[in-house]
């Protein structure tokens, strides 16, 4: 039996969703933050156990045809504003540039670099005193704490005067001695010219590049172990993949939303949805995206909390609300995030410790949650934990009951995730909001309430929903360089050089010339905007690009492993559903009120209900106030409406 699995590495769960000639399958295991290959290979374990019925990861990866992984926790890390501490050195003369990537985000240049900045004169670097000048500017920074330098030069000469920090560096700090200090150089990651994206995308790679190497090569090194017979495939941002060797860390960054919208583009072509947003609410962010006649918003120029970077990403937003978010009362007010209790020690009432207050917990005391049935029925549920968190962090700071507070908590998660939309999305009467994540579908219809959308769509695979998305990704290599001069002659030798490079890449990927595809393109900055122009193959230079500055040639491999969908999906009433059980439910404004629960696995295509109920599936559960339709669709999701 061919098979792939697909890995989403989420800051509280790990979801793996199995791919095979008989169909999709799911499985999720708790995040380990302190290993991630840890989780990653649980994940494994129980993945065996769906496929074969008894654990057998040996045999699973012998068999296995793909492995992909993508991750939040890039996501998560910036968000949370955890990883290294990051020296800055930039030339002298560029004084300006601290305040200016500050400007960018000041809480997050703080936290990554603060005052940890040095210059050095890069008119003199081949004068004996560069060495002594470019050695105390090093010292100064890593006495100053930091443990990462990044260094991003301004100007014509960058690349030259870069090339030449990297030799003396190289030489004073070996990289065999106890004393070498990890340096990135911001031209090794791009050539993009504009100094602040350059060097904040180099700050953000060397914030992430520690625990993204450590936890990959672990993961890989362990696969190989079991020689498995395909490499990992990471997932990037980008919506392709690439081995672990290939992979910068900035392309994780988001990779994990980036495979929930590639989710979202294929459910929109089999519904027919041609204006949707989404909110993929893990246990530290809801990461909110839309998909637009199709087409997921990508810019070349992605964005990483706001800040401008040199790489294309997937206009995605990553708010500090999951289902672990700690919940505070700040001025008699009740604040959510950006902190989350992680895997460890989790909610309160998961039991391991945790103390803070959380949506989770709220919605145990609401009454939504099953004990014995929650995550599948692997983890027992502690509701007097949950309510002392609640009482001591929400209910007696704000001086009310407990009940009083549990609703609060749910109006403030609903309120916060329906502002997000609306600052990052444009809603129309058209709209239909997909709710997915292990905490997506939860309150998806109070958030849709408050945004103003009446349609929710909620995937049947809504809690693995990432995983699942990143199962159709292609294999790619990209690269870019800044051409020496606008002619045919110097255009020809840039390309050679990069289908090269681009022939090694792939190779070392599996695959052999002539088994991909490769694209060329010219890029420019004018003072209209952006200039694309694609170039055929063995097209020379453009003539109406002759006069442009900078022109930029991106270079793209890429081998292919998407299949189109061509099908539709109807979704028609046919059968009143019967509830499983009935549960009393904590109802905003009635008190606790007896509701029916629907189980998802029960219910068969044509099967609808009205609410207020509840609907449950292995791995998530779904409020369905009053007013809302649930209809099961011919492929097994969901599709609710709301009818005045």
């Amino acid at each position: 039996m061919a098979f792939q699995i697909n890995i989403d590495n989420g800051g509280t769960l790990t979801d793996v969703c199995i791919m095979s000639d008989d169909g999709v399958t799911k499985t999720k295991v708790l995040t380990t933050p302190y290993d991630l290959s840890k989780c990653f290979f649980e994940g494994l374990q129980k993945a065996s156990e769906v496929v074969y019925g008894a654990s057998d990861v040996k045999r699973l990866l012998e068999e296995v045809d793909l492995i992909r992984y993508s991750t939040t926790q890039g996501t998560n890390a910036i968000c949370e504003r955890k990883g290294p501490k990051l020296g800055l050195i930039l030339a002298t003369g560029a004084e300006d540039l601290p305040a200016q990537l500050a400007a960018h985000d000041a809480e997050v240049w703080a936290a990554l670099v603060g005052d940890r900045v040095g210059f050095v004169e890069t008119d003199a670097l081949e004068t004996p005193e560069a060495e002594v000048e470019i050695v105390r500017t090093i010292n100064q920074l890593t006495a100053a704490g930091a443990n990462r330098l990044v260094i991003c030069f301004t100007g014509e000469g960058f690349l030259k005067a870069e090339e030449r920090v990297k030799q003396i560096v190289l030489r004073k700090y070996p990289r065999h001695l106890l004393g070498a200090v990890p340096v990135l150089y911001a031209s090794d990651l791009t050539v993009d010219r504009n100094p602040d994206r350059r060097a904040w995308s180099a700050l953000i790679n060397s914030f992430l590049h520690p625990s993204m190497e450590a936890f990959l090569f672990q993961a890989e090194n362990r696969l190989r172990e079991y020689r498995t017979k395909n490499p990992l495939l990471i997932f990037r941002n980008d919506g392709d993949a690439s081995r672990v060797a290939k992979t910068v860390a900035i392309k994780t960054y988001s990779s994990g939303p980036r495979g929930g919208m590639e989710g979202v583009k294929a459910f929109s072509a089999l519904y027919g949805f041609r204006d949707a947003v989404s909110i993929d609410v893990g246990g530290t962010t809801t990461d909110i995206g839309q998909c637009t006649e199709g087409k997921v918003a990508e810019i070349r120029r992605g964005h990483v909390e706001g800040i401008s970077v040199s790489f294309p990403l997937c206009e995605i937003i990553s708010a500090g609300a999951g289902g672990s978010s700690v919940f505070k009362v700040k001025d008699g007010k009740i604040v959510i995030g950006p902190d989350s209790v992680g895997a460890l020690p989790g909610p309160a009432c998961f039991g391991r410790g945790g103390k803070e207050a959380t949506i989770t917990d709220a919605s145990l005391l609401a009454g939504l949650f099953d004990p014995a049935s929650y995550f599948g029925g692997g983890m027992g549920l502690d509701a007097g934990r949950a309510e002392a968190a609640i009482r001591t962090n929400i209910a007696e700071p704000l001086g009310v009951d407990l009940e009083t507070a549990v609703t609060m908590m749910a109006d403030a998660f609903e309120a916060k995730v329906a502002d997000e939309l609306h600052r990052f999305t444009t809603i129309s009467p058209d709209t239909v909001m997909m709710a997915f994540g292990g905490a997506g579908p939860l309150l998806a219809c109070g958030v849709a309430e408050k945004a103003g959308i009446t349609r929710v769509a909620m995937p049947a695979m809504a809690a693995v929903f990432s995983a699942y998305g990143i199962g159709a990704c292609d294999v790619s290599q990209r690269y870019a360089v800044t051409l020496p001069e606008n002619t045919t002659a110097a255009l020809v030798t840039a390309r050679e050089a990069l289908a090269q490079k681009a022939a090694r890449d792939m190779f070392a990927e599996g695959f052999e010339a002539g088994s991909y595809t490769v694209a060329a393109r010219l890029v420019t900055d004018t003072t209209e905007g952006e200039v694309v122009h694609e170039l055929a193959e063995g097209e020379g230079f453009p003539a109406d690009l002759a006069k442009a500055g900078a022109v930029e040639l991106e270079f793209v491999a890429t081998k292919s492993l998407r299949q189109g969908e061509t099908r539709s999906v109807a979704v028609t009433r046919k059968t009143r559903a019967e509830a499983a059980a009935m549960r009393e439910v904590l109802v905003a404004g009635q008190g606790r009120t007896e509701l029916p629960v629907y189980r998802l696995n029960g219910m068969a295509a044509g099967d609808w209900a009205r609410g207020p109920a509840i609907l449950e599936e292995d791995y998530f559960t779904a409020l369905i106030p009053a007013g809302w339709t649930l209809t099961v669709s011919e492929a097994g999701d969901v599709i609710l409406d709301r009818e005045e």
